[in-house]
């Protein structure tokens, strides 16, 4: 396959709707369709950077367990792009509240990260947080790109809700600041989002109505926050392979043997779920398990990627 075939082929894997939210309930104008060259201008943006620094703002809690925790999906594929791209010598700082974080840090050892690859914290204050927007977080130096997976962002009236409308504002912290832009302005660091579900960070570059017809809840989950490129796929974990994926692709290197290897995968889902601690997002147990599927069903996109790269 030539690169442009991977690429499709890559977000082809990824673009199944497993938890059956109707990402893509109309075949015509979907979740799927509606940003259609963002996937290969997402992993083009970091692969032809000369000196990528990447943040990847992750965490998603979970209201209805007690107490309420963080899910899998999200931090799992930060520990992946923060590994994978480290072997392709660009900086990954992953970022999350320390509720979050507690899962991030010994995924990072487990994935056998260099300690260089740190994980932040978004400040609490919100008379910090202005300030650490403006400097992508204080003494972490600058971005060229900022990731939003599997981060929920607000919706049209400032609320940040879950997939069944869920008021969670109260329990997350306004990371959609790194990504807001007022008419005009610019930032210096390129903005990502990955998403499943309608309710993240980055959906805001689907139109409203196509949001509204393809998912349940639509009109009042939906985030009003775009991102310069959006990646939508059946679970945000997915995307972040994808994007990894495609950034091997487009560099010209075979990834390592431990890369897109179901097995390593949930070796370090397990140590994130136990020591985090973090849930399932659809069943709500601490589980190494994300959103409610089966270990074979869940990495069946990894098995189609690594087929690609070695293709």
């Amino acid at each position: 396959m030539m690169t442009d075939e991977k690429l499709a082929a890559i977000l082809a894997a990824v673009q199944t709707d497993p938890g059956h939210r109707g990402l893509a309930r109309d075949p015509h104008d979907n979740l799927f369709t509606a940003c259609p060259g963002d996937f290969a201008a997402a992993c083009r943006s970091i692969a032809e950077s000369p000196r990528a620094v990447v943040h990847v703002v992750t965490g998603f809690i979970i209201p209805s367990v007690e107490p309420p925790t963080f899910e899998t999906d999200g931090p799992l594929g930060a520990v992946f792009v923060a590994r994978s791209l480290f072997r392709l010598g660009i900086s990954v700082c992953c970022l999350a509240e320390i509720a979050c974080a507690r899962s991030l840090e010994p995924g990072l050892v487990a994935a056998r990260v260099p300690p260089d690859s740190i994980v932040g914290n978004i400040p609490h204050d919100d008379a910090l947080h202005g300030p650490w927007v403006k400097g992508i977080g204080a003494g972490l130096g600058p971005a060229s790109h900022v990731v939003a997976l599997e981060r929920a962002g607000p919706e049209a009236n400032g609320r940040y809700r879950t997939f069944r409308g869920r008021d969670i504002t109260e329990m997350m912290l306004p990371a959609h600041a790194l990504f807001e832009r007022e008419p005009g302005q610019a930032t210096s660091w390129q903005t990502i989002g990955i998403g499943d579900g309608g309710n993240e960070i980055g959906m805001g570059k689907v139109p409203h109505e196509t949001v509204v017809k393809n998912i349940p809840n639509g009109d009042l989950i939906h985030c009003r926050v775009p991102t310069d490129h959006l990646i939508v796929a059946g679970v945000s974990n997915w995307g972040a392979y994808a994007l990894a994926a495609g950034v091997y692709v487009l560099r010209g290197v075979r990834p390592p043997a431990d890369l897109f290897d179901p097995d390593r995968e949930h070796e370090i889902l397990e140590v994130m779920v136990r020591e985090g601690p973090l849930v399932d997002g659809v069943t709500g147990k601490q589980t190494a398990t994300v959103d409610g599927l089966s270990w074979e069903e869940y990495a069946k996109p990894l098995l189609r990627i690594r087929e690609i790269l070695k293709s």
